[in-house]
Parts: structure tokens; sequence; C-alpha cells
């Protein structure tokens, strides 16, 4: 049979780690296979990066359904059935989709930092990877967008799931870890300038700033950082902000960034724009995006080449 649509995958993923065991990700295509009929021979077609169109789908319905918080990543390449995915199953047992997914508050800011529109939850057939491109109200592979756009998008909507695997996985390190990585970021977008250094902090009497990025070789230009390694429902108020502010001031310095997993209270940012010292707060998003972006816990994977008619050529006599 032609291998489904990622989307259609999803139930039949579910049901292989129904029992509660992690299991690889060859594991449950084996059992995803054998439950759908999908023969050796459907698991040959191949898209044209050399993949298996079979085992790019099985990886997209696993990435989607980790989004929405119904399969849970313990450690690197294994998968597990969450509260949450064993009661969407009982809900949902012949179908899970991205429409199920949408209830959730989690997918529906993973889909928003792909930049992609509520109207997008329906994909066509035949699309071996995300994102969608048609329209609730239009028919299935009824495309809506040129192709650029719709490249565009699914590099988009690529690297905001890498972006959000990364956190999670950063969110199970220890706090040096990131300490370490804030300023191993910080230097690759350049503030650390040519001749500057990064120092780690992160130490008994270190005043609560937890590395210091130096921009010139005698440290006139210093800009100190903060990292807070919290959980995804852990929101960063006012008062540590102030706790930064009062950092700052104790190392008579008038610049900082302050960097968390998680997210900034509305109050945080208040004040963050009202003191006197310039102070950046990065949340947990954006923060895993810069790193995606700067090959920093990620790195390249395909590369698809967009051709257009040379007009020169034409022109020529």
């Amino acid at each position: 049979m032609p291998v489904p649509n990622y989307q259609t995958l999803m139930a039949p993923t579910l049901r292989a780690l129904r029992d509660g065991q992690p299991r690889s990700m060859k594991e449950i295509r084996e059992q995803v296979a054998s439950e759908m009929g999908i023969t050796a021979e459907d698991r040959q077609e191949m898209i044209k990066s050399g993949i298996s169109v079979f085992d790019s789908r099985t990886a997209w319905a696993v990435t989607y359904m980790a989004q929405a918080g119904l399969i849970r990543r313990p450690r690197r390449g294994i998968n597990q059935i969450t509260d949450r995915g064993a009661q969407v199953l009982r809900e949902h047992p012949d179908r899970v989709d991205n429409h199920v997914l949408a209830h959730f508050d989690e997918f529906r800011e993973f889909k928003a930092r792909a930049r992609a529109s509520q109207s997008r939850y329906q994909v066509r057939e035949g699309v071996d990877e995300p994102p969608s491109n048609s329209d609730a109200g239009a028919s299935v592979g009824e495309p809506q967008e040129a192709p650029r756009e719709t490249i565009t998008a699914a590099a988009e909507e690529n690297n905001a799931a890498v972006a959000s695997e990364i956190l999670n996985r950063i969110r199970e390190r220890d706090p040096a870890f990131l300490e370490n990585l804030v300023l191993k970021v910080l230097t690759a977008m350049g503030y650390a300038g040519a001749a500057g250094s990064a120092e780690h902090l992160g130490k008994s009497g270190d005043e609560g700033l937890d590395g210091v990025i130096r921009q010139d070789k005698l440290g006139l230009d210093r800009i100190y950082v903060q990292a807070k390694r919290y959980a995804a429902d852990r929101t960063v108020g006012r008062p540590d902000i102030q706790g930064f502010v009062g950092a700052l001031h104790g190392a008579q310095a008038d610049r900082g960034v302050f960097i968390t997993t998680s997210r900034f209270s509305p109050d945080a940012y208040s004040y963050a724009d009202k003191v006197a010292a310039r102070v950046i707060l990065i949340d947990g998003p954006t923060f895993a995006s810069l790193l995606v972006e700067h090959n920093i816990g990620a790195q390249d994977s395909e590369t698809f080449v967009l051709k257009r008619v040379d007009e020169d050529f034409f022109e020529e006599v």
C-alpha cells in the first residue's frame, strides 16, 4: 500500500507505545508497519534526499505528538507515551491528527513559532514532511501557496521543531551546562568581538552573575549574564529581574542579559524596560531559536537549490 501521510501514522504510533514502555524509533516503525500492512517494498520508497518516505513520515508523527505533549523522550532516540497521550488515544482511538493536537497550548505555541496560521492544520496527501499547504476550507491536495512559500514554511517549521527539542534537552541538563551555553551563543553572535573573551562565573561568590562577556582586552566593556534553567510552566517574574539588576549594580555594570528556559511575566519585561541599566530578557523559545540559527546543538541537514530562468541568457545575441 502507499505510505500514508504523517497524520495518518499518528494513531498507530501511539498504539505502538500504548503499554507505556520506552521504545526506539526502529521498534515503533516495525510495529506501525506491521499494523498497517506496509510492506518492505513500500518502505523502499525514498524522497529525493535519500531518506525513506515511511521513516520520514513516522519521525514527523512522533515529532508533532511530542510537541503536543503526547510523547516524551526520556533519553536519546527513545520515545514513551505520556498520560496525555494515553488519554488522547482513548478519546480518539481511530485517528489522531493536527486538529486533535491543536487542543493543546504547547502545540499551538509550536505552530506559532513556525509562523504557521491556525488555518493550516490540514496536510495534503503525498507530502513527505510538514508543514501543510492546504487551508482548512480547501480540498485535500489543492495547493494554496507558491512552491517557494511552501519550502520556506517547511524550513521554518522544521527548525521550530528542532529548537523545541533542543530546549527540552537543555532543561534536562544541570544549570552549569546552560550557563556555559549562554556564553557560547553570545560569543557566536559576535558580542565578544575580535579581542574579547567570555568567562563562566557560576560558582560560589559570583553574586548572582553566571558569566561575563568582556568585549575588549582591558575589560572596559562588559556584559554580564544570568541564566535560569526552569521548567516550561515556570514564569520568571519581576523579583528575579530586580535581583539581577542589583547584582549588576554590585559589579558596577550597566549591561546584562537574562536568559531563561521558560518565560518572563509582563511585569518582568516592564521593569527591565524602566531600569537605568540596559537589561535584555531572552525567553526559552527565543534562546532555542538563536541556538539553531548559529548551529549550536544543531547542524545543517539538507540543502535545497531553487532554480530560476536566466533572463540574461536569452538576451544574448
